[in-house]
């Protein structure tokens, strides 16, 4: 599964959880990473048309990472 549909499949679980809040989306914004919830990240990108899937760095729900974009050259 590509990068796209993994990422793709963690948000469609969890836009319809009740603990949508519990997940964690860090994001690179230049070159900041940002971090917020899950309903917040999706405001914020207006659905995904303003921040691209492609800037998501990493994904965590609770403690438990569901979802890491590996360094380039790191393989």
């Amino acid at each position: 599964m590509t990068k796209k549909g993994i990422i793709e499949g963690i948000f469609s679980k969890a836009k319809f959880s009740d603990e949508s809040k519990s997940y964690k989306i860090f994001y690179r914004n230049f070159e900041r990473i940002i971090e917020t919830t899950l309903p917040e990240f999706l405001v914020r990108s207006d659905n995904l048309q303003t921040i691209p899937i492609s800037r998501i760095k990493k994904i965590k729900k609770n403690n438990t990472i569901l979802f890491e974009k590996k360094l380039a050259g790191s393989e």
